[in-house]
């Protein structure tokens, strides 16, 4: 047996393309997971998102250093970051819950979800307040078992590795599970759009789902590098994956950002000055609604925007980012909701299918029935026809 010191001493540190681009994901995850926490401020819904991504640098941090050696600096941290993995499935549920329900999940009634991570990080209690010899003999064993080990005090109790031995299949067990309910609640999402008739894809809807695309793939990953290594020797395969899916995250980030369409960056928004108020989806969804606007054969972008006293501009923005399509198509989803029910109500069975288009705005024939095959998929005389003889 060696000493501690001769030990770290043989520890070789290495730098090399693969340490760059994990360096570079930790970075990213750092600075991303800072400008979510500081727009949380302003959406709650990001929290949950934010934490995923502190987590993500937290982990890979960890994994840096051992694959780089510089761990033997700071031995007392190593395996520190264990329990953030088994977080990443939880929080990443909760983002999505939060993203499609678009309200938080309260931790009184979600307390269960952290079940296993607490009780993971319990459990090893006596690994994070163990001595150095033992934290070295664990990296050495997982990165350099060539170097042998160094003496342990007899008195050490191993007791902590039942737990540690299956750590992998509690990780796999997590994704699995969170990866599971992260699609069921993108499939629910889909079903809901279907059964409401919505041709287009909500960009939140894509979001989410490429999220939990993106959870299988990254538990199908894990799979393979826990089938082929023993140890930690293909924790920087992970490390990678998690870099491209930090920078992807971010340009989805940036490329949405009001930044290129309400700032000095986009010359058509500058006119609208920065102490304008931007309305929200749901107040121009109220007033759309409750004045029966979209009835209206004037209805029109620049109109709307008159009577609400707001830029043009910004109430398209709204509509396209909540509702994941055009002013155009947002009016008549309503007036073909609307015609569809008239088309079965018996008060209004006196009225030709065109009379019924006249009636919900729109301004011809050809106009009614373009809008209504787009957005039903059908023909308003073969909705007609195919609910008659319900009638």
């Amino acid at each position: 047996m060696e000493t501690i010191h001769d030990l770290i001493e043989q520890i070789p540190i290495r730098h090399n393309l693969t340490s760059t681009i994990m360096l570079l994901g930790v970075a990213q995850n750092l600075f991303l997971s800072f400008v979510l926490f500081m727009k949380s401020k302003d959406n709650k819904f990001l929290l949950y998102f934010a934490f995923l991504i502190l987590s993500g640098a937290f982990i890979f941090l960890d994994t840096y250093l051992c694959y780089t050696g510089l761990i033997k600096y700071a031995l007392e941290w190593n395996d520190s970051s264990e329990v953030f993995v088994l977080l990443i499935g939880p929080l990443l549920y909760f983002s999505i819950y939060c993203f499609l329900k678009r309200k938080l999940v309260s931790l009184k009634t979600g307390w269960w979800h952290f079940i296993l991570p607490i009780g993971y990080l319990l459990s090893q209690i006596p690994f994070y307040t163990a001595p150095i010899s033992v934290k070295l003999n664990a990296y050495l064993g997982a990165y350099y078992r060539n170097l042998g080990t160094t003496l342990v005090p007899d008195t050490f109790n191993y007791s902590y590795h039942h737990i540690k031995d299956i750590f992998d299949w509690l990780i796999l067990f997590s994704l699995l599970l969170y990866t599971l309910l992260s699609l069921k609640l993108v499939k629910d999402e889909r079903n809901r759009n279907t059964e409401s008739k919505k041709t287009y894809q909500s960009s939140k809807y894509i979001f989410t789902r490429n999220s939990a695309i993106i959870l299988s793939l990254f538990f199908i990953l894990l799979f393979v590098v826990f089938y082929l290594y023993d140890d930690d020797g293909g924790d920087h395969y992970i490390a990678i994956f998690q870099t491209m899916v930090a920078f992807a995250t971010s340009y989805i980030i940036i490329s949405k950002s009001k930044f290129f369409e309400k700032s000095w960056a986009a010359d058509k928004y500058e006119t609208l000055g920065s102490s304008q108020h931007e309305l929200t989806f749901h107040e121009i969804e109220t007033f759309v609604n409750n004045n029966d606007y979209f009835i209206k054969k004037e209805a029109s972008l620049k109109d709307l925007a008159n009577q609400l006293k707001i830029h043009p501009n910004q109430i398209s923005k709204t509509i396209n980012s909540d509702f994941g399509s055009n002013f155009s198509h947002y009016i008549n989803s309503k007036r073909v909701n609307l015609a569809k029910k008239r088309l079965i109500d018996p008060h209004f069975s006196h009225l030709t299918i065109e009379a019924i288009g006249d009636t919900v705005g729109f301004k011809s024939k050809s106009s009614f029935y373009n809008a209504f095959k787009q957005i039903a998929n059908i023909s308003p005389s073969q909705f007609a026809k195919s609910i008659s003889p319900k009638l």
